[in-house]
């Protein structure tokens, strides 16, 4: 059997450098050769851009940029797309064919940016990228499949010459995106075990997630999704205080530290988070933050002095 060359190795073959960021951004993935038009997919967080121009810039060694491409339409996944637009005029810029209407008419509510309490500078786009096609990035041919679930107008982009995935948020090394469907009281979990199941028929042999390092241990890693998803299944209040934590954690990861009165008031004015406090008194709703803000505590996803809240 052969052994799988080290990533390092096939992303050069492939002609792909993956930026990888944090949490508040997702990763970046610049695609290019000497055969095809060079693609930027993922943008990152708005707050993030000068940081993602300085990176891209770095990665382009004064090659032109061609495409930018979309996974989703989250906002740390397409925050930087008005300064690209800027930066590149001649680029053109593709989205998932589900989210067309609602950039064309800049909807904030139906993109979520409303519901999650978060921004995303306007962008334009100049055509779609739609499930079955293909596309040619740099020297070769990539796929371009749905993947409902953490979002339902989500694409991930398949290599199958290098069975290379961009998997986005619909697999993580250990575990997948917030369902966000699901909070909006729609049933999505049955989506995402359809896009885990389509991962495995591709059967890549190296994933580039929307968050975190590139990995070839892929069996594993859909194991874990699975029985993730079994857990919520089981235990739909158990996602949902999960995504409640997840979108503190990534303002907090913007803010690095804010006062409790400040991310209450935050929460307040954030339609996820409010729809889920408790309809009592500033107390009931205080004492609610603060369940949750000691559980990410005792993670060590922050620290709690006082007043403050400090991201870690």
């Amino acid at each position: 059997m052969m052994s799988l060359p080290k990533p390092d190795e096939l992303l050069a073959c492939v002609g792909v450098t993956v930026l990888e960021r944090g949490w508040l951004s997702a990763n970046n993935v610049l695609i290019h050769g000497e055969q095809g038009p060079t693609a930027l997919v993922d943008s990152g967080y708005f707050s993030h851009a000068p940081q993602t121009r300085d990176l891209l810039f770095h990665a382009l060694q004064e090659r032109s940029l061609d495409l930018l491409l979309n996974t989703h339409l989250h906002s740390d996944h397409c925050g930087g797309n008005a300064m690209l637009q800027a930066l590149f005029p001649q680029m053109k810029t593709l989205i998932p064919p589900g989210d067309a209407a609602a950039v064309s008419a800049w909807d904030v509510g139906a993109l979520t940016y409303e519901a999650t309490g978060q921004h995303c500078p306007r962008f334009t786009f100049d055509g779609l990228m739609c499930p079955g096609e293909q596309l040619r990035l740099g020297n070769w041919v990539w796929q371009v499949h749905g993947a409902k679930g953490h979002d339902p107008h989500a694409v991930i982009l398949f290599q199958p010459d290098h069975r290379l995935l961009l998997s986005a948020d619909a697999l993580w090394e250990n575990g997948f995106g917030v369902v966000f469907p699901e909070l909006e009281g729609d049933s999505a979990f049955d989506e995402v075990e359809e896009t885990l199941k389509l991962i495995e028929a591709l059967a890549p042999t190296t994933v580039i997630p929307g968050h975190g390092r590139v990995f070839q241990d892929v069996g594993p890693a859909l194991s874990r999704a699975h029985s993730r998803l079994k857990q919520f299944r089981s235990n739909p209040d158990k996602h949902h205080r999960h995504a409640l934590k997840v979108l503190i954690k990534f303002r907090l990861l913007e803010w690095q530290t804010v006062s409790r009165e400040d991310l209450l008031g935050w929460a307040q004015e954030t339609p996820y988070l409010r729809n889920a406090m408790p309809n009592g008194t500033r107390q009931d709703r205080e004492v609610w933050l603060d369940d949750l803000l000691m559980e990410l505590e005792i993670v060590s996803a922050l620290r709690l002095e006082r007043e403050w809240v400090i991201n870690c």
